[in-house]
């Protein structure tokens, strides 16, 4: 089985990878930027922000009208101006749009970066007329999200729980049936494949693929101390797997150590790994 190799290296900690238009888009956190990559390692900013500033650089997605948004203290739009506008004044971690305008988003109300004691997060929706309401809650820890090819099943990663959780997605864009999608894993950001498999964080140093129902049906091993913080199938045919990773240290637990993060080294990577079944669904 062929390696992960490195295709963009120095970042801050990469997530919420998306394959748009030829690249791979992501966030590179701590930095605040929103980063587009090719196949040849060349990378592009497409948006900056004030490193202390909380108002973008978490999650990405599109809007079917090729709209971007950008999650952080509020989800913002921007315009084909390049402005940016408030779609809603909520506080937001991951987002994924499907292919009727419906946006989901997802957090947790509490101190992540300051140690504070977990609270279960929540899904809420935002419809594409702006009304924007709660469709779940008791999400250990909410993180990345998918969204089947028909736009009937999401699936969202809780981290704090090592399980995928899925839910049917109802005419109105609501969430009913909640169910268990597979256990035992470390899932943050998370990509789906044509087969109906979620590749994810293993737990640790490394990734794997799972059906529904919690088979694993492939690992890929990491470098110790490179943790994987999402997983994204892109590429020229679907069948690139990228891996975005940075250094963590286990025994920070669920505590984020912001001035080593920040003021250290950028340790993120980006790696990519041939596989064989192309991704699918959204993001």
């Amino acid at each position: 089985m062929a390696e992960p190799t490195v295709l963009l290296s120095g970042l801050g900690i990469p997530e919420s990878p998306r394959w748009h238009e030829g690249r791979l888009w992501f966030c590179n956190w701590i930095d605040r930027q929103v980063v587009a990559v090719g196949m040849d390692g060349t990378a592009e900013v497409i948006l900056a922000r004030d490193p202390d500033s909380h108002s973008m650089g978490y999650s990405i997605d599109w809007l079917p009208d090729g709209r971007l948004l950008t999650t952080g203290d509020k989800i913002q739009r921007q315009e084909p101006d390049g402005s940016m506008a408030v779609l809603a004044g909520q506080h937001a971690n991951e987002i994924v749009v499907d292919g009727k305008g419906n946006t989901y988003i997802n957090g947790a109300d509490f101190d992540f970066a300051g140690g504070g004691a977990p609270k279960p997060g929540y899904i809420k929706l935002i419809t594409p007329d702006g009304a924007l309401r709660q469709v779940a809650d008791g999400i250990q820890f909410p993180n990345g999200m998918v969204i089947t090819p028909d736009d009937r099943t999401l699936v969202i990663s809780e981290s704090f729980a090592g399980r995928l959780t899925a839910f049917d997605i109802d005419a109105d864009g609501g969430l009913s049936g909640r169910r268990v999608f597979a256990e035992g894993l470390g899932p943050d950001g998370i990509s789906m494949d044509a087969e109906g498999a979620v590749w994810a964080g293993s737990g640790g140093f490394g990734v794997a693929r799972v059906a529904e129902g919690g088979n694993v049906l492939q690992r890929v091993e990491l470098p110790e101390s490179q943790a994987p913080f999402a997983v994204m199938l892109g590429g020229p045919d679907g069948r690139t797997l990228f891996i975005l990773t940075a250094e963590w240290h286990p025994a920070d637990g669920h505590v984020v150590n912001l001035d080593r993060l920040t003021n250290g080294p950028r340790t993120g990577h980006i790696l990519t790994l041939p596989v064989e079944v192309p991704g699918a669904g959204r993001p």
